[in-house]
């Protein structure tokens, strides 16, 4: 009799799971329409969950992990405050020395430097120094024209290697400076294009200036001569709104054509990005944005500086800037605000720092600079 019972029993349990595999398969086969009367009749049990589209999606913390950049085994960049393998903040940057007139554009792997100078030289020109850290990869880089001697002094600062295409003789006044390093466009990493007429076709390769660099056993580690920290930077958790300064004034538009006559660059802020993007003269009469001929990009910036300095007329229209100095002011443009600053420099190797109008020094947010050096008594415009 037990074993009848036994029998039944397996038999009943049998028909059960038979009739509910049936009932899943048309769940599956026929979805059912909302609304539609069956619904409420068709169960749900925990074990069989309904399909995974109607249910809320779980917070995953693995999945987050994988949307954030990660930053093992990185470091900070001494340049933007960026993350960046140690091999790249450890080697020293180049300093090259770029023309800006009509002719000289497009320019090439300039959207790639950390730190970009603009100053004026003769004729009401300007001229540019592009600090680049991670330059070693970048097959052309410029054009690449001559030196003037405030620029070396900048450079100094980041203990770059200096390279140009020669300079007036009063260059020798920081080449010949104890440690400074320059590398001149008599060797192999330099080259000239036929797409455009000389002087504008002389260019540069990162992978021939570390050839170069290596044969001369100048050596790629900093030498402890330029301060370890230049820039002081905000908290990327914390970032430097200006919004501490009650005199903080509106900066969607920095305008420097009142500086920069024959460049006439201006600034346009992006708020769904934070940046500065970069306009210049594209002819005569045009104005445009700034763009890299390798990649097509805009020129774009996170932190806006401004240095007024004290120059004289050496004659023939060549320019000196008293770059050591602690008595001259500028401006400090981040985030769609701006503040007036003051800035100093007191030795060759130590860092141009720049100061609010209480005294303390700045904080820059992470990201690229630009240093537009103006003469004494220019201004300029922003809105």
């Amino acid at each position: 009799m037990r074993k009848k019972c036994k029998l039944l029993l397996l038999a009943l349990l049998a028909a059960l799971l038979v009739a509910g595999c049936s009932k899943d398969k048309e769940g599956i086969g026929e979805p059912i329409e909302p609304g539609d009367a069956t619904q409420e009749e068709t169960p749900t049990t925990p074990s069989e969950p309904e399909d995974d589209a109607a249910q809320p999606a779980e917070p995953d913390e693995s999945d987050a992990d994988v949307e954030e950049p990660s930053t093992e085994g990185m470091v900070r960049s001494r340049l933007t405050n960026e993350w960046v393998l140690p091999e790249v903040a450890n080697t020293r940057p180049i300093a090259v020395m770029t023309p800006n007139e009509s002719a000289a554009i497009p320019h090439y792997n300039l959207s790639k430097a950390s730190i970009l100078y603009e100053a004026p030289v003769e004729g009401s020109m300007t001229r540019m120094l592009a600090i680049y850290e991670d330059w070693e990869g970048l097959e052309k880089i410029g054009n690449v024209r001559s030196l003037r001697t405030y620029y070396g002094y900048w450079a100094m600062e980041w203990d770059a290697f200096i390279v140009h295409v020669g300079g007036p003789f009063f260059i020798d006044e920081v080449l010949s400076k104890p440690n400074v390093q320059d590398i001149d466009d008599d060797n192999s990493a330099f080259f000239r294009t036929s797409d455009r007429k000389a002087p504008h076709n002389d260019y540069v390769g990162g992978p021939g200036l570390k050839e170069v660099i290596e044969q001369r056993g100048l050596g790629l580690e900093y030498r402890g001569l330029a301060d370890e920290q230049h820039f002081k930077f905000a908290p990327d958790s914390e970032p430097n709104t200006l919004s501490q300064y009650s005199d903080a004034v509106n900066a969607t538009r920095v305008d420097m054509t009142g500086a920069y006559k024959l460049t006439r660059c201006y600034f346009d802020y992006n708020e769904e990005d934070g940046l500065y993007y970069r306009s210049q003269h594209l002819s005569s009469s045009t104005d445009g944005p700034h763009i890299d001929a390798v990649n097509g990009e805009q020129l774009t910036f996170k932190n806006l500086l401004v240095q007024s300095i004290h120059y004289e007329d050496l004659g023939e229209g060549y320019l000196a800037f008293q770059v050591h100095d602690t008595t001259h002011d500028g401006w400090f443009f981040t985030n769609g605000k701006g503040i007036h600053v003051t800035w100093k420099k007191t030795t060759d190797w130590g860092a141009t720092r720049f100061y609010d109008d209480n005294g303390q020094e700045i904080q820059l947010n992470t990201g690229k600079t630009m240093i537009m050096v103006i003469k004494e008594g220019d201004t300029i415009n922003y809105e």
